[in-house]
């Protein structure tokens, strides 16, 4: 039977999560309630002195300090404990919210724990906002609620059963494919990709795909980083094939789609192969031209569309990139390839384009071959630029060549 779980704070939202529940049942699912109320004394499947017992805390303590952000902190974490392991005991075949700020943020934390491709699905009054902070890296699913979750009225029964119905029929699916788990699958393999980096990925893409992978590919939008950072922090991938590194620059100099201070990290601490690369490393990406920081006024431009603006980065940029990126592959514990790619990182870093620059290109180069001197990875000059036939392709064997050494070293 497929199962649904409801996550909410029924000591305010009692009625409306009673109500879905008999909707979620009536589309044919059974329901698993779980009450991440601080001060309810609603019934529920998991009680919030369970929840928060699963967070180590202690329910009457969190109510007698008076402090209902930080209960609900508590709770989240609770929640989170409490998703995993009825998870890993096979009873969540998908998971539906309401709320507001408060009931987005906990059970969006709760939800972004789980697996990928469990369905998981936020009836939220933040959604037509900023929804980054509920999704992350994880495929949350949003539907703004419209009205606020206050009772059920003509406009929220509408959208509160068409969630129903969603959430119902997404885990049937789930629930479905789960029974199917035992057939084969190809090893995945992650690879990161902008849009002037695509012609090597393109080919390294062909190339996994023929020598048996199944790859998965990660544009560089900041997003896309944590989730490829994600799924190999999770090992579910076999490998890396990094050949764009571009959303370090962004996080360096304070562009729009940075993946944060840890990228490039998860891989080497999951001990996972990894073959790297330096592609996009010529540019910052920002957006409207007119919305780039006054500071940068002296700087070259590249207006990529209405919505984007490259900026190209600095030898002194270069060089610190260099260096980042030599001490995070250097800390990696798996297997490590770094490709130089000296006839250029990038579609518009080229003879005659207009981010080519072999003073900045090189400074890149020589800090990333001077932190790696003496390390475990692998350094390999290439003098073809990145998106040169064949250089996308050689990656591929590289990496392939890496996880079959490791597969035959584990045997």
């Amino acid at each position: 039977m497929t199962t649904v779980v409801l996550i909410g704070t029924m000591d305010t939202k009692g009625s409306e999560y009673a109500w879905l529940a008999e909707h979620v049942r009536a589309h044919g699912a059974e329901v698993v309630t779980i009450d991440v109320g601080p001060f309810s004394e609603a019934r529920a499947d998991v009680s919030p002195a369970e929840v928060a017992a699963a967070a180590g805390g202690d329910l009457q303590q969190l109510r007698d300090a008076g402090d209902r952000g930080a209960a609900m902190d508590a709770m989240a974490d609770g929640a989170t404990a409490t998703l995993i392991r009825m998870h890993e005991q096979g009873e969540v075949d998908g998971v539906l919210a309401v709320g507001g700020s408060g009931g987005s943020s906990v059970a969006s934390r709760a939800m972004r724990a789980l697996p990928i491709g469990v369905p998981k699905l936020l009836v939220s009054t933040m959604a037509s906002g900023d929804v980054s902070p509920y999704v992350g890296e994880s495929d949350v699913t949003l539907m703004y609620s419209v009205v606020d979750v206050a009772g059920i009225n003509s406009i929220s029964e509408q959208v509160f059963d068409n969630a129903a119905a969603a959430i119902a029929a997404m885990a049937a699916a789930h629930h479905a494919r789960r029974s199917r788990s035992g057939a084969a699958h190809r090893p995945l393999v992650g690879l990161s990709m902008f849009g002037l980096t695509t012609p090597a990925v393109d080919e390294a893409r062909a190339e996994l795909v023929a020598l048996g992978y199944e790859p998965l590919v990660f544009h560089a939008t900041g997003a896309g980083g944590r989730a490829l950072e994600k799924l190999a922090g999770g090992r579910q991938l076999v490998g890396v094939l990094d050949l764009t590194t571009t959303e370090l620059a962004d996080d360096l100099v304070g562009g729009v789609l940075t993946a944060g201070p840890d990228r490039l990290t998860a891989a080497g601490r999951a001990g996972l192969p990894q073959v790297v690369s330096l592609g996009a490393l010529d540019m910052v990406n920002f957006g409207p031209r007119e919305h780039v920081p006054a500071q940068f006024d002296d700087r070259d431009f590249v207006v990529h569309n209405a919505t984007v603006t490259l900026m190209r980065t600095t030898r002194e940029e270069n060089a610190e990139l260099g260096r980042r990126i030599g001490a995070k592959l250097a800390d990696a514990r798996g297997p490590v390839n770094m490709i130089i790619p000296r006839g250029g990182v990038s579609g518009i870093d080229v003879e005659g384009a207009p981010f080519h620059d072999s003073d900045a290109d090189t400074a890149l180069f020589d800090a990333v071959r001077s932190t790696l001197a003496g390390s475990h990875v692998d350094v390999a000059e290439d003098d073809r630029h990145i998106n040169d036939q064949g250089f996308g392709r050689d990656a591929a064997r590289r990496l392939h060549a890496l996880i079959s050494a490791q597969d035959h070293n584990e045997e």
